[in-house]
């Protein structure tokens, strides 16, 4: 296929995406959208209007966006040496395309000279806002400075994507050149049988040992460690994967602690550039917070709430562990943290958490997750048969590539999925893609993101249809049996689904104002208001199915795993709270010493953050991708997540007064949140929604520390 990167197909052929059409597709991207730009700047000033200036500065790079989102999707989930050095060969040249377009004097002039006309005068609501957005994303990017610090600012933004684009290949690569190999299955006394199976088909699957000679390999991917930290009686070795786990990005071929330092550098310079104090303002002026200063009152107010709870907390354990251990109460290891917890909670609440396992058969959960989207959303998804293509092998004849159309849909990898979404007057809105497993080829975590960006008509203006995906890194199926997941991966794969909603159901007719392009301190409010649902007996009842009797979950069984809920829940919040206090604290007064300890900087700043223990840990920052794995992502933003977390808690209220299954609830949620996109001020939307302002004391009411 000539160009497949700039196919206009609904469904992507993705065998046809092989590195070599890379380069020459994106440099024709790139000139059509700079053909566009410049018909757009030559527009005759007297005839201006919202459709050719605010839709058609929209228009003008939207094949460019979704051709250069198919390389760093793939880039994401099925990385190789070919595909990284063709889409690094291109970051460089399209980051600087896109960061020049609000520094381009002339379209400048057009946004303000049509701002300024009786029609930009008289806008309805949404295109009033379409306009104000735009205008202020242009002056956040630097449309109003002199044309020296412009220049800067294009250098800025091509080196960060350089220094992030490197700072997350390493992470990647040291994490995936990690394994533990274990021959002696004794070694592994207390670890699940589930995860022992895991570990033995990990090593099958790389040509390691025989059904008679057994080996178990071990990586630092999310499955694969976290049982170990958990329940490995054998202190050795979860000594040996938490030190795996703390040289992501540090030491060797793949440290990243000098492109830390440079990428806070340059965010800071592009700051004092912008006439802002620090990167916190700069990217904060344009969001709910407004200031970096604001963000970290409310990180410290939490921090004054729940600091007493969480002390009292690290003395239990400590306690707990010295009693049963035998020994005099001591700080513990960073290796044993996770392990005595686990031990302590089942203690106290007699709660394993893989007795739930049996009951999260991945299919099952999807499938409840649906049911429970079509009862309380009014919402309809259809799986669709796939075929997984060898990419540049030839496709079956009969593969669809329109919406609509019959035919298998091509994927990815052979364990990706497709669904198409209807509404209530079976009216497709959109599909998406799921890939749940972990690969050494794809990125570690979960995530949404979206291929096309679909639009309701307006006007004449033919209606687009979303085109998203939901990706994750969950416990694998191992010899045929279902992926069994926890009770954490469950909430995960609700997280992610409760953004994909949020994408789906956006329905402005603004593209840059629909689904998830909202501030991002309100982004993770319909992500995280899914996640009740994991907690609530009438929806778990939905997807939680043994996975072989298909009974729910007992009553027994439901009521210790509620009673161990809140176990250590200060502990958690304080864990996101200092997530956040560095994100800030590092963006806001450290971004500019260079050459400073980036160990000893970050136990300062998180004095009284972080349970003291015996070992001293290495910091996230080498390793915290949301930080510094894009030119922004969620760089002084990470305090997002409890900023949204108030805000879901309080919502959810609604659910738990008026039925959690309550479709006029998830209708209302549906119209007033979902589908309004960025169409109004995020606070208005949950005054609309709640009918009053947020209430903090929900989230710690939730947790059980009010």
């Amino acid at each position: 296929m000539a160009a497949p990167y700039l196919t206009q197909d609904f469904h992507i052929r993705w065998s046809t995406l092989t590195p070599e059409h890379i380069e020459s597709d994106i440099r024709a991207a790139l000139a059509k959208a700079q053909a566009n730009l410049d018909a757009l700047i030559e527009l005759e000033r007297s005839k201006l209007s919202f459709d050719t200036v605010v839709l058609g500065l929209d228009e003008t790079t939207r094949e460019l966006s979704e051709a250069w989102g198919l390389v760093t999707h793939l880039d994401s989930l099925c990385n190789s040496p070919a595909l990284r050095e063709a889409h690094n060969k291109m970051l460089a040249e399209v980051s600087s395309f896109f960061a020049k377009i609000p520094l381009n004097e002339h379209l400048w002039d057009l946004l303000v000279t049509y701002n300024q006309t009786e029609e930009a005068k008289k806008l309805p609501p949404v295109r009033k806002r379409a306009l104000e957005e735009a205008m202020e994303g242009f002056i956040q990017a630097g449309a109003d400075l002199p044309s020296e610090k412009k220049k800067r600012v294009e250098e800025i933004e091509s080196e960060l994507s350089k220094y992030t684009q490197k700072y997350s290949e390493n992470v990647l690569d040291s994490t995936n050149k990690w394994e533990l190999l274990i021959a002696d299955v004794t070694r592994l006394k207390g670890l699940p049988t589930s995860a022992i199976d895991a570990a033995q088909a990990a090593a099958v699957a790389k040509g390691l040992g025989t059904p008679e000679q057994p080996v178990y390999r071990f990586t630092l991917k999310a499955p694969s460690m976290i049982p170990v930290m958990e329940y490995l009686e054998d202190d050795a070795i979860r000594r040996q994967v938490w030190e795996g786990t703390s040289a992501i990005g540090r030491g060797g071929d793949h440290d990243n602690t000098e492109l830390v330092w440079n990428i806070l550098r340059l965010r800071h310079e592009k700051a004092q550039i912008m006439g802002k104090a620090n990167f916190a303002d700069h990217v904060l002026a344009h969001r709910m917070a407004k200031t970096g200063q604001s963000a970290m009152r409310f990180i410290e107010d939490l921090y004054a709430r729940v600091h007493e709870a969480f002390e009292r907390e690290t003395i239990e354990l400590q306690e707990y562990r010295a009693d049963n251990a035998h020994q005099s109460a001591d700080l513990l290891q960073p290796w044993e943290v996770a392990f005595w917890s686990e031990k302590q909670r089942k203690a106290k609440y007699d709660f394993d958490e893989e007795e739930l396992r049996p009951y999260f058969p991945l299919n099952k959960v999807l499938g409840g997750m649906f049911r429970l989207a079509e009862t309380v959303f009014n919402l309809r998804f259809v799986e669709r048969p796939v075929v997984y293509v060898e990419p540049g092998k030839d496709a079956p004849k009969n593969v669809s590539t329109r919406a609509g159309q019959a035919g298998p849909v091509e994927v990815w990898h052979p364990e990706v999925k497709f669904y198409e979404v209807r509404n209530e007057k079976d009216l497709h809105i959109g599909s998406f893609y799921a890939d749940w497993h972990p690969r050494d080829s794809k990125r570690g975590g979960a995530w949404m993101n979206y291929i096309k960006m679909g639009v309701p008509p307006s006007g004449e203006r033919d209606r687009r249809l979303h085109l998203g995906l939901i990706c994750g890194n969950m416990t694998p199926p191992v010899d045929g049996k279902p992926a069994l997941l926890t009770h954490d991966e469950v909430c995960t794969v609700f997280h992610e689904f409760g953004h994909l909603l949020h994408q789906l159901c956006g329905n402005v007719e603004i593209p840059a104002l629909n689904g998830v392009s909202v501030y991002w301190d309100f982004v993770e409010l319909p992500s995280q208001l899914l996640e009740n649902f994991c907690w609530e007996r009438e929806s778990l009842d939905l997807f939680a199915r043994h996975h072989e009797t298909g009974e729910t979950v007992p009553a027994r069984l439901f009521k210790k795993m509620l009673a161990a809920k809140n176990y250590r829940s200060a502990s958690d919040i304080m864990r996101q709270l200092a997530f956040a206090k560095l994100d800030l604290e590092l963006h806001m007064h450290h971004a500019t010493v260079a050459g400073a300890d980036l160990d000893k900087l970050a136990r300062t700043i998180l004095n009284g953050y972080l349970m003291p223990l015996k070992t001293e840990q290495p910091t996230m920052a080498r390793r915290f991708g949301h930080l510094f794995s894009s030119p922004v992502g969620y760089a002084a933003g990470y305090y997002s997540y409890k900023w949204a977390e108030v805000l879901d808690a309080d919502a959810f209220t609604r659910f738990q007064k008026e039925g959690v299954l309550n479709p006029a609830v998830g209708r209302e949620f549906r119209d007033l949140i979902l589908s309004k996109g960025n169409s109004e001020d995020p606070a208005k939307l949950f005054q609309d929604f709640m009918g009053r302002d947020p209430d903090a004391m929900a989230l710690l009411v939730r947790a059980g520390l009010a």
